[in-house]
């Protein structure tokens, strides 16, 4: 074991990368950062029957996208290479040989037919389905054609610390013989992760808390193998958004990389699930990376399920929204917004009502930003600011129209024209007898942008068109 932080996020190639993936990556990264320490990228794919061709540069992309960099992984190498579990066959089939010459490895004599009848049989009876109970008294030569079973040892109870959830222990009913290495000469998980971990000198373990049922299972082969165990840091789920499950494909759950076509900022995605199931020492909670990174410590990893919450993930977006340079900002509005939109008068507008990239796009297909780009039809009783007569309203529509008619193209600016209008409107008893109207005939809508903006986008000509249309009205 070394005294540096090694930490690892090792994903099976499935095809679907959602959050919970990537919470399990993020959490050793911080923490291997914040050490100085390195962190690990290695590959599960030896369920072959469930693999998903493109899933292994499909989570690279979904980890580079998020900036989660590895020091050693598939495509950069390192000194603990190979990375993909296929590649390391050989080095699982000495680990089993050493249980084999201790006597606590053997080849499986049943097929799976007969495996099952004991299984029916022990639910007939109502009682757990223990594979010891048929162990042979034998073993045949392991010669790779037959699944390899660990050989319990010691029936006995396990107690160990979990750096989350505190001292757990659990009795022997936990134990049984279980595959090492399947007929197709790949190993399972509970054989390989431990045999990786260690070749690797994995200090942390990060996953989530399903392992925790399987722990007596693996600190018997720790000790078989006598590898010292690394720290355990099981990981809360991420709970649905009603907070009463685990999140689910029915809950909403989707693949990460959703979120980048969605147009979601990927430091608003770190500091979003950093916070799902973790927080601070104080309520801070908009983080940039590297306070991130200094402020995030396993200790306060909590142990409840932490709730997906959207409306909080686009409020975080729009607070790493904020972050963004002016110009990083219009550059980003004027790329989602359909040709023939691309007016940089509307970045103002539009970035006020959004709260990730594809709101931007999704205003321009609802209409609303129709109004910058065609005359409304009006309804004339609208124009009329409560109980004001009509002939005051189209009085003051006159002001607002010969005031603006007087201004140059140049002084045409939201400043200069809400100063004017101001003017107008602070005369009358209430300014609503000015400002509703225009807002009005302007725009045609119930609520828009102020009259000032929206003239200032339309242009001198188009807002004195729309100004005599609503008079005339």
């Amino acid at each position: 074991m070394t005294d540096k932080v090694i930490t690892r996020f090792a994903p099976s190639p499935t095809g679907f990368v959602h959050v919970g993936n990537i919470r399990s990556a993020l959490y050793p990264y911080l923490w291997a950062k914040k050490h100085g320490g390195k962190f690990i990228l290695r590959v599960e794919d030896t369920d072959k029957n469930r693999e998903v061709e493109g899933s292994i540069a499909h989570i690279m992309e979904s980890l580079k996208w998020l900036d989660i960099n590895w020091d050693e992984g598939p495509d950069i190498g390192g000194e603990n290479e190979p990375y993909l579990q296929s590649d390391r066959l050989d080095i699982y089939k000495k680990y089993a040989q050493k249980l084999i010459d201790k006597g606590l490895a053997y080849p499986d004599p049943y097929t799976v037919e007969e495996v099952e009848e004991f299984r029916t049989k022990a639910e007939t009876e109502k009682r757990p389905f223990l594979y010891r109970e048929h162990r042979p008294e034998k073993f045949d030569v392991w010669d790779g054609t037959r699944p390899l079973r660990f050989k319990i040892s010691e029936i006995k109870s396990y107690k160990w610390n979990d750096i989350v959830y505190g001292d757990l222990s659990a009795g022997p009913e936990a134990l049984d013989d279980f595959i090492l290495i399947k007929s197709d000469g790949y190993p399972t998980y509970n054989f390989a992760y431990i045999v990786d971990d260690f070749e690797m000198n994995i200090t942390h373990v990060m996953r989530g808390q399903e392992y925790i049922s399987s722990m007596p299972k693996y600190l018997a082969l720790y000790e078989a193998l006598e590898i010292t165990p690394p720290l355990f840091v099981s990981l809360p789920h991420i709970m649905a958004p009603d907070g009463k499950k685990k999140l689910g494909k029915r809950d909403g759950a989707k693949d990460l990389l959703e979120y980048r076509t969605e147009g979601y900022l990927p430091s608003a995605i770190v500091n979003f699930l950093a916070l799902l199931g973790w927080h601070g020492s104080d309520d801070k909670e908009i983080f940039n990376r590297q306070e991130l990174t200094e402020a995030f410590d396993i200790s306060r990893i909590q142990n409840s399920g932490a709730q997906m919450n959207l409306e909080k993930l686009d409020w975080m977006n729009k607070e790493h929204m904020k972050m963004l340079p002016v110009e990083e900002v219009e550059k980003n509005i004027l790329e989602w917004l359909p040709e023939g939109m691309k007016n940089p008068k509307l970045v103002p507008v539009i970035y006020d009502r959004i709260s990730k990239w594809s709101d931007v796009k999704t205003m321009a297909e609802g209409g609303e930003l129709d109004l910058f780009f065609k005359a409304p039809e009006y309804v004339k009783e609208k124009l009329i600011f409560k109980n004001t007569s009509e002939e005051k309203i189209k009085r003051n529509l006159q002001k607002v129209h010969d005031a603006l008619v007087e201004m140059t193209e140049n002084k045409f600016i939201t400043e200069d024209i809400k100063s004017s209008l101001m003017s107008i409107a602070d005369a009358e008893e209430s300014r609503g007898e000015v400002l509703h109207p225009v807002r009005y005939a302007l725009s045609g809508l119930d609520k828009s942008p102020d009259p000032f903006i929206i003239a200032s986008i339309l242009g001198k000509n188009e807002t004195i068109s729309r100004l005599q249309k609503a008079i005339s009205k």
